[in-house]
């Protein structure tokens, strides 16, 4: 049996697409609206500084990067919604802990906790085993798209909704989302019957290992760990420079809504011209650059709110483009039956990121002020560009995985794959009975490629 080349989502995909796509934008919605909130109103709590303001930004990320994996390998053990509801249950409680805090301390052990739930890989795994590998692409991209917009949406709603029910009162709402999102699962995600070859959605250590000496990888790794570094290093600090400029918190998204939306609109229109003129690396180098020019430009004493609002465009500019462009590379780029464990150490990379930049926020900015932290962020961003600039982005290539019901002479089918016009790799992996072909589209024939997979 081999898997049937259709063209569209059939009516389990298109199900499958918008209610994960519904989870994911609940979920992260709770993760967003704290960012651009949390430094102004959590000098309320008791024990508040900068470091620990930071630190609690940061936590989620440290226990993400610890239970992604162990989730996953859990959830193809016991199933994919079993720990999709217990991911929702911790994150809830964690929120649950951090409503109730007095302190800052008591809120970073809720974000902790929050981090715990780490179900990301899982849902990513379950929208894999709902969809065909052909139309795959369009699940993830559906998705991809949801927590942009809630990405954008929370930045407005954050400061909107903790100037009316306070930094508890959006921890509770949080947790609330967070029971809507179990609802999602339990009645609108289609069950899966069957699932995708591991090596596509799982990752394991062993595999992890062997994908850090690839150096290709390794470039987008470095990024994405320095892209969420500086995320979570700005909103340590920007909240606290639009206050001194006179923006009380309750109007920050006057900022914000703006600087997003500005944002999207020329995001968007870089992602096709890269595509169509196939200059990928260097529209991602202009985008790194960005980020570059923001983190500059917050070293002078810009007290113009105005300003502030045109250096966020700037940022979520490279930003946006940037958080589009890693994870479609780290597809492209991963070796075939590999792209689950290169989604692995790309996400702890993305997580560990994300609390290095919280943390080290924090502790930069008493000892430096605003201006150290941007001088941090500004070093590790050259890094990246250096390190970005022997990027080898791989256009028009294409992975498949095909079934076969038999896979006794697995040398021999590898050896005839091999030799296929346009084949790049090609990997049979006989416990899964499965093909992976990576190809280059133009010279590549799927049929060709059918038939002997049939007649293996």
């Amino acid at each position: 049996m081999v898997i049937a080349v259709e063209e569209g989502l059939n009516p389990t995909e298109k199900r499958g697409a918008y209610s994960l796509a519904l989870l994911f934008a609940l979920r992260m919605a709770g993760l967003f609206m704290l960012m651009p909130v949390l430094a102004v109103y959590g000098q309320e709590l008791k024990g508040f500084s900068p470091l620990w303001v930071g630190l609690a930004i940061g936590a989620y990320g440290l226990t993400q990067a610890m239970f992604q994996i162990p989730m996953g390998w859990l959830s193809d053990r016991i199933g994919r919604k079993p720990v999709i509801f217990l991911g929702l249950s911790i994150f809830a409680l964690g929120s649950v802990v951090a409503a109730m805090a007095e302190s800052i301390h008591g809120v970073a052990i809720g974000r902790a906790l929050q981090g715990m739930g780490a179900i990301a890989s899982t849902v990513m795994a379950l929208a894999a085993d709902l969809s065909r590998e052909t139309q795959r692409a369009k699940v993830m991209a559906f998705i991809g798209v949801s927590i942009g917009l809630s990405f954008a949406a929370s930045l407005v709603l954050g400061p909107i909704v903790s100037a009316q029910l306070g930094l508890s009162g959006l921890f509770w709402l949080i947790a609330g989302l967070s029971l809507a999102a179990m609802l999602v699962v339990q009645f609108a995600v289609p069950n899966a019957h069957s699932k995708a070859p591991s090596g596509e959605v799982s990752a394991n250590s062993a595999q992890m290992f062997k994908l850090l000496k690839h150096p290709q990888l390794l470039r987008l790794d470095w990024g994405v760990f320095t892209l969420h570094l500086v995320l979570t290093a700005l909103f340590v600090v920007m909240p606290l420079r639009l206050v001194d400029a006179g923006l009380e918190a309750a109007s920050h998204w006057q900022v914000y809504l703006p600087a997003v939306l500005v944002s999207f609109v020329l995001m968007v229109p870089l992602l096709i011209i890269a595509a169509k003129r196939n200059q990928q690396r260097g529209y991602f180098l202009f985008a790194i650059s960005l980020l570059l020019l923001a983190n500059a430009l917050l070293l002078v004493d810009v007290s113009s709110i105005w300003l502030l609002g045109a250096i966020l465009a700037i940022f979520f500019i490279g930003f946006n483009y940037l958080e589009a462009s890693l994870p479609a590379l780290i597809s492209n780029l991963a070796p075939p039956g590999n792209k689950g464990a290169a989604l692995g150490v790309f996400s702890t990379s993305q997580f560990l990121g994300a609390f290095i930049g919280g943390s080290s926020a924090g502790a930069l900015y008493m000892a430096a002020g605003a201006y150290g932290v941007s001088l941090f962020a500004i070093a590790l961003l050259l890094i990246w560009l250096v390190v970005s600039l022997g990027m080898r982005a791989q256009s028009g290539i294409k992975s498949y995985s095909l079934a076969i019901s038999s896979a006794d002479q697995p040398a021999s089918l590898l050896a005839k794959l091999q030799v296929l016009p346009g084949v790049v790799e090609a990997v049979v992996i006989s416990s899964d009975r499965t093909v992976y072909l990576k190809v280059k589209t133009k010279e590549f024939e799927l049929a060709r490629a059918l038939d002997l997979v049939r007649a293996a």
